[in-house]
Parts: C-alpha cells; sequence; structure tokens
C-alpha cells in the first residue's frame, strides 16, 4: 500500500480512537457529541460499553491492517461501518429515527475507503 494511502487509512481510524477513549473518560460530552445522552444503569453501561468497544477495536483493527499490511484486518471494520450505516437506515424507515445524513456519509465513505485500501495491499 502506498505511504499517502496509509496515512489517509490512519486518519479516521485515528479519530475513532480518539472518541473510544473520550467515551471511557468522559463518556456525557462524547455521547451527547455523539448525538445521545449519557444513560442511567443497564443503559450506560451498555453505551460506554458497546460504543467504547465498537470505536477502540474498529480503530486497531485499521491500525493493524496498516502496519502489518494483512487486508484481512481492514475487512472487519469496514463490516462494521458499512453495517452501522445501514442499520441507522433501517432506523428511519423502520423506526421514525431521525434520518443520519452526515453520520451516514462518513461511514459509507470511510468503508469504502477500507476496501480500497485492503484491495491495495499486496497478498504473500
Amino acid at each position: 500500500m502506498h505511504k499517502a494511502l496509509k496515512i489517509i487509512v490512519c486518519l479516521p481510524a485515528i479519530l475513532f480512537l480518539m472518541i473510544g477513549v473520550r467515551i471511557l473518560v468522559e463518556p456525557e460530552g462524547a455521547l451527547k457529541e455523539l448525538g445521545m445522552p449519557l444513560l442511567d444503569g443497564l443503559g450506560r453501561s451498555t453505551q460506554i460499553g458497546d460504543l467504547g468497544a465498537f470505536f477502540i477495536s474498529g480503530a486497531s483493527m485499521v491500525l493493524i491492517g496498516v502496519f502489518t499490511g494483512k487486508r484481512e484486518w481492514l475487512y472487519a471494520p469496514a463490516m462494521l461501518l458499512g453495517m452501522t450505516a445501514i442499520f441507522r437506515i433501517w432506523a428511519t424507515v423502520g423506526h421514525d429515527a431521525a434520518l443520519a445524513v452526515e453520520q451516514i456519509g462518513v461511514e459509507v465513505v470511510v468503508t469504502a475507503l477500507l476496501l480500497f485500501a485492503a484491495s491495495r495491499i499486496k497478498t504473500a
């Protein structure tokens, strides 16, 4: 993979890593920026646990893929982001949620970027 592409792919991974860490250390502010209030009880545990894991694991997989040159590591975060976009659309169509155009756009673009980058990694 070309050095410039590596840098471009690492940028959203670093952003996701920062979001994940912020969810762990300052969940109320991080979740507010994601458009949700910090819940109480089991809901709070689910928010911090699931979203923290989503962002940190996804970022980690991207970084592992870039630094090891193994394309397989880029497929899982691409699948997570792609499915997130699909589920957001379903939330709007099936459950009367607001259409999250900006978030869906980011998820689709980063998914495409990860799949493109994976296709540029030479197999052994």
